[in-house]
C-alpha cells in the first residue's frame, strides 16, 4: 500500500493560524446563540437537567462539525504531541476505563446520595447547583466539544512555531474570554466572572497536557470534567437543606 504523504506544515496550507483561529470562535459563538436562542425557539429548554438527550444530541452535532472542520489540524497532532496517539493501547484502555468508570459512579451513585441543596435566595441558582443525574450526560459531551475546539486552536499556535510558554498565555487568555458568553444563559455575574477566571487558569494547563504528556488530551478532558463534578457536589455540602 502506498504510505500516507508527509504533512507539510500548517502554516503552509490552506489552514493558516488566523483561519483557524477565527473557525474555533466563529464554532464555539453560534454554538453558544443556538443553545440560549434557536433552542427555546423551538421549545426546548436550555437546560442540562430538563433536556438532557436533546442537549446531548445537539452538542454531538457540534462535534461533528469541529472534527470535521479541523480535522487537517487534528492531523498535525503527531508532530507536535509527545507521542503517536494511542501509541501504548493497553495503557490507553485502562484511562478509558477509570474516565468512564468515575464518571458513571459520580454521576449514578455519588451524586443521588449527597444531601439535597437548600436554596434560600430569591434569585434563580445557576443550573449547577441544583443538578441532577442527568445533568452530566449532556455536560460531558459539551466538554468534549470544547477541548476539541481547544486542542484546534492549541495545535494551530504550536505549527505557527509559538513557544510553549506564548501558546499557554493564549489558550488562558481565550478560554477563559470565551467564558463571557455564560451572560447569554443570565447567570449572575459573579458565577460568569467565577467561571472566566477558572477557565483561564485550565487554560494555563491545557496546551501543556496536549503538548508534553502522554494522554493529555484525555487528562485534559478529565481535569475539565472534574471542575464541574466538584462545583456540583460543593452546593450540597455546604448549602444542604436543614
Amino acid at each position: 500500500m502506498t504510505p500516507f504523504p508527509a504533512l507539510p506544515p500548517l502554516t503552509d496550507r490552506k489552514h493558516k493560524l488566523p483561519l483557524v483561529i477565527l473557525q474555533v470562535a466563529a464554532i464555539w459563538i453560534a454554538s453558544d446563540i443556538g443553545f440560549y436562542f434557536l433552542m427555546p425557539a423551538l421549545q426546548i429548554q436550555p437546560t442540562y437537567n430538563g433536556a438532557s438527550t436533546e442537549i446531548s444530541l445537539y452538542y454531538i452535532f457540534w462535534i461533528g462539525i469541529a472534527v470535521i472542520t479541523f480535522w487537517p489540524v487534528y492531523r498535525t497532532w503527531p508532530a507536535y504531541g509527545p507521542r503517536r496517539t494511542f501509541e501504548n493501547r493497553t495503557r490507553s484502555y485502562l484511562l478509558w476505563i477509570a474516565i468512564y468508570g468515575i464518571a458513571v459512579v459520580f454521576a449514578g451513585f455519588v451524586l443521588p446520595q449527597l444531601p439535597a441543596v437548600g436554596w434560600k435566595e430569591t434569585w434563580q441558582p445557576p443550573e449547577f447547583i441544583m443538578a441532577t443525574p442527568n445533568y452530566f450526560l449532556p455536560k460531558s459531551i459539551d466538554i468534549l466539544f470544547q477541548q476539541l475546539l481547544v486542542l484546534a486552536f492549541v495545535l494551530a499556535l504550536a505549527a505557527d512555531g509559538l513557544k510553549l510558554r506564548t501558546i499557554t498565555l493564549l489558550c488562558a487568555a481565550a478560554f477563559g474570554g470565551m467564558h463571557i458568553l455564560l451572560a447569554f444563559g443570565n447567570e449572575p455575574v459573579r458565577y460568569v466572572v467565577r467561571f472566566m477566571v477558572f477557565a483561564s487558569l485550565f487554560g494555563l494547563v491545557f496546551p501543556w497536557l496536549i503538548l508534553r504528556v502522554r494522554n493529555g488530551l484525555a487528562i485534559s478532558y478529565m481535569l475539565h470534567w472534574t471542575y464541574y463534578a466538584i462545583s456540583v457536589a460543593l452546593p450540597h455540602i455546604f448549602l444542604r437543606a436543614q
